[in-house]
């Protein structure tokens, strides 16, 4: 623990949810609703008018549209969310070299480090501070938790929810954890919480009067230990400026089980696609290849199968995520796929080929061909074609709130689509009053989707030339 309070966490306030909110004029103060949006969708965020009728993160979305028929319910716009992610975390790395980022819209800052803080007066001046600069930059709001240790700063930030700042007094940490649930507290969720409640301990507090030695019988020696120390407010993890990432992988939860073989094999490669681009944005090449498969009757499989050496290379991740299909039992149906890579290694030009040098090698070698002139020619490989009956072999996709233009009206965003229609209000983030509402068809060539647009009007560069 710290004698000052110079650990800082930062959560943005309904992120996703507050994005859509600053891009659509017409949607700001009423309730949205940020997620999948099929039979099977859950909520990923809920703005805080939506989170009035009921509806948090992770409820099923059909379970979200009864409580509120009336929200909009968008589909997420991750292309936005990383830019103003990126923006926020630029504005914490000038507070310390030592930022750990949790989540798009989530982290801690030792602003010790930085030299940003050395007591509580300068703790809190830098916390208001960086609120002020979050909402001039993005146009978003965030809250903020100053205390002596990770644990402490992050109650302290959703005790501060939404918009405001909270600093825990070194030296008042049991004061004022001890009326807190026990569900406060990392780790314990709603089988450790309900197994301790049995035991006559709702709160914080009833766990540091039983004492180590009873937690420990309770719950187990580790974990026993560890809950008694964050009941008394101790919690001396440094704050990490790097995280190493440990894995890559990319699911998706279909509306209707897939029943069809060749189906499923063409995810699978569309799955593996999209897997192998994250890899190499994240700047690494992996060994393992993991499939992961849930059935029909909500049982989940996953395989996995370690290559010679790392790869990026889309093919050979497609070719043994298909290996790793051919030994599954898909029979009854399909709700979800996944493909991961894992046992990641640091990107090198020698991993694009490494597998299917040697695959090359291998079957030229049986065959009597030149092994080197297989590997460094290797036959293209064709693309695949729509599945006939898909959506995209007939028409054009417009999900919920993603970005469009026109070229006569301009800049909008979907509202909705179906029967070959797509509706869309033309407004933009900087609109004085919401836009108007119009109908065209899916197919219309003068409607194309485009890229977000800022949250806040970039000031013009006063060095610029007048045009």
């Amino acid at each position: 623990m710290r004698p000052a309070p110079t650990i800082l966490h930062l959560d943005m306030d309904a992120f996703f949810a507050a994005a859509e909110q600053a891009a659509k004029p017409s949607l700001r103060g009423k309730p949205v609703v940020v997620g999948g949006l099929g039979p099977r969708g859950v909520v990923s965020t809920a703005s805080y008018e939506a989170r009035r009728f009921g509806i948090h993160s992770a409820m099923p979305m059909a379970q979200a549209r009864r409580l509120a028929p009336n929200a909009a319910y968008l589909v997420p716009r991750f292309t936005l969310y990383r830019t103003v992610s990126e923006q926020v975390m630029e504005l914490l790395g000038r507070l310390s070299p030592l930022v750990e980022p949790l989540s798009l819209d989530e982290a801690f800052v030792d602003l010790e480090a930085g030299g940003s803080a050395r007591d509580s007066a300068s703790a809190r001046a830098t916390g208001e501070r960086l609120r002020r600069e979050i909402r001039a930059v993005t146009g978003l709001t965030g809250s903020v938790g100053l205390a002596g240790s990770k644990m402490l700063a992050k109650i302290a930030s959703e005790q501060a929810k939404p918009d405001g700042l909270v600093l825990m007094e070194p030296g008042t940490e049991r004061e004022l954890l001890g009326p807190m649930s026990v569900r406060t507290l990392p780790g314990v969720g709603p089988a450790t919480g309900e197994h301790l409640r049995r035991a006559g301990m709702t709160t914080v507090a009833d766990l540091t009067e039983a004492g180590e030695d009873e937690l420990v019988r309770l719950v187990g020696k580790a974990h026993g230990a560890s809950l008694y120390r964050m009941a008394s407010g101790h919690d001396d993890r440094p704050v990490v400026a790097e995280r190493e990432t440990k894995s890559v992988s990319v699911e998706d939860t279909f509306d209707v089980d897939l029943h069809d073989r060749v189906r499923v094999r063409t995810e699978v490669d569309r799955l593996a696609d999209r897997c192998v681009q994250r890899l190499r944005q994240s700047g690494h090449s992996g060994r393992t290849i993991v499939l992961k498969v849930r059935r029909y009757d909500f049982s989940t499989l996953t395989r996995s199968e370690t290559l010679r050496g790392p790869t990026d290379d889309p093919g050979v991740v497609r070719e043994a995520a298909g290996r790793l299909l051919e030994s599954l039992d898909t029979t009854g149906g399909v709700r979800l796929l996944g493909v991961g890579v894992t046992g990641l290694t640091d990107y090198t030009q020698e991993d694009l080929f490494a597998q299917a040098a040697a695959d090359a090698e291998a079957t030229s070698a049986a065959e009597g061909a030149d092994p080197v002139a297989e590997a460094e020619e290797p036959e293209p490989r064709p693309e695949r074609e729509p599945e006939s009956g898909t959506e995209e072999a007939t028409e054009r996709h417009w999900p919920a709130g993603h970005d469009v233009r026109h070229a006569e009206f301009g800049a909008g965003w979907v509202q909705g689509s179906g029967v070959g229609r797509v509706t869309v209000r033309f407004e933009e983030p900087t609109s004085a009053v919401p836009g108007r509402v119009r109908t065209f068809r899916t197919d219309d060539p003068d409607l194309e989707l485009s890229e977000p647009l800022p949250l806040v009007a970039v000031p013009p560069d006063p060095a610029a030339p007048s045009p």
